[in-house]
């Protein structure tokens, strides 16, 4: 039994914190995954600049309205659900992640929720649990799954080297570098085939 487990930002959708960062002109929310490896880290420091601002969930909800997925990703991933199980696995919040999941032709996504204040501030996360990535990747092992992983970022890292077949997809240059056994690829049809081939 095989799965495929796909990280959601910068693999199927643009970064939505890059996408808000340009829509509010707060060019330091551009930061993410691929440049601070503890997330909740960048998460606390992105609700202090939220905070900082006078931004809430409504702003953040209006430009994620206006993100279509990478050119090809839904077809990508309706080729790839007709042929085995896929799951997204997100540190994103399942507030940003539901409008992306309905142009996307609502897929499965395992992600994690932000606790808002009835003004709409950002006052906190929940973590679904701890390493998410890595600990989804080792459970569905649990239950006899082989799970073949894609991401881009230092996030992805625990699920892609935990699983049976694992690939960097639009990866950094950096990323690739410090990780040179891992295949990367920059386009769907690379990343289909090379899943197609663990799946015969």
């Amino acid at each position: 039994m095989d799965i495929v487990c796909l990280d959601l930002e910068g693999v199927l959708v643009p970064e939505i914190w890059i996408a808000f960062a340009e829509e509010s002109g707060i060019p330091e929310l551009k930061r993410t995954t691929r440049d601070e490896p503890d997330y909740d880290k960048l998460m606390k420091w992105r609700i202090g600049i939220l905070k900082e601002h006078g931004l809430g969930l409504k702003e953040i909800q209006e430009t994620i309205a206006k993100i279509d997925p990478i050119p090809g990703a839904k077809e990508f991933l309706d080729e790839l659900r007709s042929i085995t199980q896929v799951i997204i696995i997100s540190d994103t919040f399942t507030q940003f992640a539901t409008p992306l999941m309905k142009k996307l032709g609502w897929p499965t996504i395992f992600c994690n929720s932000l606790e808002v204040a009835p003004d709409g501030e950002i006052t906190g996360f929940k973590m679904r649990v701890e390493n998410s990535k890595y600990t989804t990747v080792k459970a569905l092992q649990s239950i006899g799954y082989n799970t073949i992983a894609s991401g881009d970022s230092h996030n992805d890292l625990g699920m892609i080297q935990a699983s049976k077949a694992g690939f960097l997809f639009k990866s950094t240059d950096q990323i690739k570098a410090d990780h040179p056994e891992l295949k990367a690829f920059e386009t769907y049809d690379e990343l289909m085939a090379a899943i197609k081939e663990v799946l015969e």
